[in-house]
């Protein structure tokens, strides 16, 4: 009698195993043909379609959410050479840009002429300094602020000496 309930119990978990592994298959080749029914310019019409544009902002916008800082003028890391530099910070709205303006004097000038004087001339110099410079100030800048972020930083004026 105990042989026969093990047996109907090995004979039930095979039959659950072939029904799960069946079920599976028979799964796999549904989703395989629905993949494979749609061409690939078929498939990159129906992604773009997807995506739902934004509208880019208007030049006010970008204005009225842009803080300049004009002519920070701080010595360099390791040698008697200078900088001065101006800034322009577009935040994301109107309320970062409020609490960036906030913070100007203190934490953000602060902020920039350390990030400036942990630099050297050849940090600075050429289109990757300044790609540098920048990301690392947006590195720095960005955790302090709670109502947005700052989207881009353009350096308007640079003279390095």
């Amino acid at each position: 009698m105990f042989k026969n309930k093990i047996f109907i119990l090995i004979v039930s978990i095979l039959i659950a195993i072939t029904l799960i592994l069946t079920a599976a298959f028979i799964l796999w080749n549904f989703m395989e043909k629905n993949s494979q029914s749609k061409d690939p310019a078929t498939q990159a019409k129906d992604a773009v379609a997807s995506v739902k544009p934004t509208k880019a902002p208007s030049a006010e916008a970008v204005k009225a959410n842009t803080a300049i800082i004009k002519d920070i003028l701080t010595n360099l890391s390791g040698s008697q050479n200078f900088i001065k530099i101006s800034f322009a910070f577009e935040l994301e709205n109107s309320k970062a840009k409020t609490e960036f303006d906030s913070l100007l004097d203190s934490a953000v000038k602060g902020t920039i002429v350390q990030t400036l004087g942990d630099m050297t001339k050849e940090q600075i110099d050429g289109s990757k300094g300044s790609d540098n410079l920048t990301s690392t100030l947006m590195n720095k800048i960005n955790p302090l602020l709670q109502q947005g972020k700052i989207k881009q930083i353009w350096i308007t004026d640079k003279v390095l000496q």
